[in-house]
């Protein structure tokens, strides 16, 4: 594998190339405890503003319910998230591409990040100025857009977080992060379900809240610029998409337990082809009002919240894997839960579930990756990783929203149950990175 390195003196020996390259891991290091509180801050503070907008858009509950009321179709509503994931699959892969050659990948991240909130604030816009039937194709054209650029930036974010937080930090740093993001994000939840959209504000409550949630993200990425990111000793040379891509094999076959947890995170990840169809479900037995949106809309994201500090202190001390098992389990079981449910307080408790379980998924997924390997390579183990998770995210809409039009919500939420316990099942095969080996 091809790596860029400082031009070295011919005349030197290998003890001294060895020396001089350990001096500069070391000076790398030492760059990073620098600048870390500053970092750390930095990083919070994108991630409050960012994960609230963003869950605003991600949540089980406003986007279903938006694309349902434009539709008035499953099959649309499942087209529609669909959309979203299928754009970031596509993405991902070039994502890693766009930065694993360069020393700083910030810029591009920026780049990146504000084509993400474009997806964000056509949604909203054209929600504003569009009849239904054009505000629909828009909709799905924008949310897809949106995920474009979203398997781009998870890729490039991730990395900078990888370089700048360290790995004794770095659960702890997600699971506040996501606790006083899902805080801030369950208040504008519920005042967006409660005020905008049972009031209808400036004439559509929906595409009001997502315009929220463009203010909020943008105001997230401007605060990342106070980041101070360090030039690793080492980089990837310059490579094609191509040449990239026909590496993958190779890499899949290097690290059984690797390719094990791919499997196991895109069970997983298919396990959301029930999500769109939570609140819709919930609204066949208690009605869609603007206040019972907000009631389960909070639910879900406060035990998120709540849930992300736990999982965030599991994973520091015990590994991620752990925390990989528990939550998908734990959003498996409420899934059942959801079937024998019929108030508004249970439909809440069972909400709560799901945020909690899904929340750990995806901060267990983001973190466990980086332990399997080098660091040059981390731009396409996260690109593999979110291009194969986008794949099952993208098929399950689609697949849920016939197995939703055809048979039944219980059928899917069966399907949905069995493939969450899969994951659960195979991750028994994967063994704890952190134990195996160090991160390098």
């Amino acid at each position: 594998m091809d790596r860029e390195t400082p031009p070295t003196d011919d005349r030197l020996t290998e003890d001294e190339i060895a020396r001089r390259a350990a001096d500069a891991e070391a000076a790398y290091e030492a760059e990073i405890e620098r600048n870390l509180p500053r970092n750390y801050v930095a990083n919070l503070a994108h991630g409050l503003l960012g994960q609230t907008g963003f869950r605003l858009v991600n949540a089980p509950t406003f986007v279903p319910a938006y694309i349902f009321l434009l539709s008035g179709s499953e099959f649309a509503v499942g087209l529609a998230l669909a959309a979203q994931w299928i754009g970031a699959s596509a993405s991902s892969i070039f994502g890693a591409t766009l930065i694993e050659h360069r020393k700083r990948v910030l810029p591009m991240g920026l780049l990146i990040g504000w084509g993400m909130r474009a997806g964000v604030l056509g949604l909203a816009l054209g929600g504003f100025f569009l009849p239904p039937n054009l505000a629909l194709i828009t909709a799905i054209f924008f949310l897809c857009l949106f995920g474009l650029f979203n398997g781009m930036q998870a890729v490039i974010f991730n990395t900078l977080m990888a370089k700048v937080i360290p790995l004794r930090l770095r659960g702890r740093l997600t699971g506040f992060r996501n606790f006083t993001a899902g805080l801030t994000a369950a208040g504008v939840s519920y005042l967006g379900g409660k005020y905008l959209v049972e009031g209808d504000a400036f004439g559509n409550g929906y595409s009001t809240t997502f315009l929220v949630a463009f203010i909020l993200t943008s105001i997230g990425l401007s605060l990342l610029m106070l980041v101070r990111e360090p030039e690793p000793p080492t980089i990837r040379a310059r490579a094609t998409l191509g040449g990239r891509l026909r590496e993958i094999p190779a890499m899949l076959r290097a690290d059984k337990a690797l390719t094990r947890f791919y499997l196991a995170a895109g069970l997983a990840a298919l396990g959301t082809m029930a999500v769109p169809f939570y609140i819709l479900y919930s609204g066949e037995r208690i009605g869609l009002s603007g206040t019972n949106l907000a009631v389960l809309s909070t639910a879900f994201l406060l035990a998120q919240t709540g849930a992300n500090l736990a999982w965030g202190t599991l994973a520091d001390r015990f590994g991620n894997r752990i925390v990989f098992m528990s939550s998908v389990g734990l959003w498996a079981a409420s899934t059942l839960a959801l079937l024998f449910t019929h108030d508004l307080l249970g439909l809440a408790l069972v909400f709560a579930g799901l945020g909690a379980g899904q929340g750990g998924f995806q901060n267990s997924n983001q973190n466990i990756i980086v332990e399997f390997g080098a660091r040059d390579d981390l731009p396409m183990r996260i690109a593999v990783l979110n291009t194969a998770t986008s794949l099952m995210q993208a098929a399950g809409p689609l697949l849920g929203g016939l197995i939703a039009h055809n048979l039944s919500f219980p059928a899917l939420f069966a399907a949905s149950i069995a493939v969450l316990t899969g994951a659960v099942i195979l991750m028994f095969f994967v063994d704890e990175p952190r134990k195996r080996r160090k991160l390098l």
